[in-house]
Order: structure tokens, then sequence, then C-alpha cells
């Protein structure tokens, strides 16, 4: 019986996405949850990528995605939002947070990222 369970996990674990160690504050799980809704969509996931570009050499890429790629990591932020990361970012974004700000002065996604080093002027890229 030992060994029926041991090859069973293999397979389990192969068919589980990776997790990652991207956090998600409640005011942007919710304007995530709210743009879902006004999509009329719930098959979509919240991506977050790192691409070269940029003055500083690269840039974050966040947008809805329906696809699951090969090596996606995957965490569940509860009640259908998913945040999503390609395997290749998963590096240059551990332990960022992704933020929604709403000021005056403000409005829209941010992203605290401590491996980033600097960034540039605009604050679109950082290296």
């Amino acid at each position: 019986m030992t060994d029926t369970a041991t090859s069973t996990e293999p397979t389990t674990e192969a068919t589980t996405p990776a997790a990652h160690g991207v956090g998600l504050t409640d005011a942007a799980a919710g304007k995530v949850r709210s743009l879902m809704t006004q999509e009329g969509r719930d098959d979509l996931r919240l991506r977050l990528a790192v691409q070269p570009g940029g003055c500083s050499g690269l840039i974050y890429q966040l947008y809805f995605d329906e696809r699951s790629l090969d090596g996606d990591a995957v965490v569940d932020f509860g009640e259908g939002v998913e945040v999503v990361l390609d395997k290749m970012s998963v590096p240059y974004l551990d332990g960022a947070t992704i933020d929604f700000e709403d000021t005056i002065q403000k409005q829209g996604f941010t992203i605290d990222n401590p491996n980033a080093e600097g960034s540039c002027a605009c604050g679109d890229s950082f290296h």
C-alpha cells in the first residue's frame, strides 16, 4: 500500500501548479473582482509578468488572462481571484505586493517589489 501511495504522489504534484510569493492587498483583490464582474467573466486570472524593456531594463506587465501556460505559478486569493506568474518572472517578483490606489492623485494598480534595486524617474521600469 505504501508503494501505491508513493506512485500517485508524483502524478498529483506534476498536475498541481507551483505557488509564488506575490501578495495581493484586499483593495487590489476587490478591484480585480469588480473588473471581472464588469467584464461578465469568471474565467480570467490576473497575470503579472516581467519583460525586458523600459529605461531601467525591466517592465511589469499586469493584465487579465484566460490562458494557462506550462510552468505557471498560481495563488488563489479566494472569491475567484487568482494571480498567475510565468516561470521566468517568479524569481524577479518573489515577495512583491500588488495594491490598488484610488486617490485624487493616482488611480491604478501598484507593485511594491523588494527585488527591484532601482527604477526610472517615471516609475514604469526597474532593475
